[in-house]
């Protein structure tokens, strides 16, 4: 997973999820980052976050994107700038 922050300039952070977790109406989701610090963020993620979050997975181009079993096992190429 990558980051990217106005608030960072250029700066790229490779991250992957290390725990995801309840805490009352949150869900809090633990992200450790790599590469070029090594950080623990957190994420409070509320119901309707998750909703959205739902929304926009269920669109047509995202679903065939994670049915494509090719990019199950392939190293991700990185998405240029976004």
């Amino acid at each position: 997973m990558l980051f990217r922050s106005t608030g960072l300039g250029k700066t790229e952070l490779s991250a992957r999820i290390f725990d995801v977790t309840r805490q009352g109406d949150y869900l809090i989701m633990h992200v450790d980052t790599i590469e070029p610090v090594k950080w623990r963020i957190r994420a409070g993620i509320s119901v309707k976050d998750l909703l959205k979050l739902v929304r926009a997975v269920l669109k047509i181009s995202i679903i065939t994107f994670l049915l494509m079993p090719t990019h199950w096992f392939k190293e991700a190429k990185h998405p240029g700038e976004f």
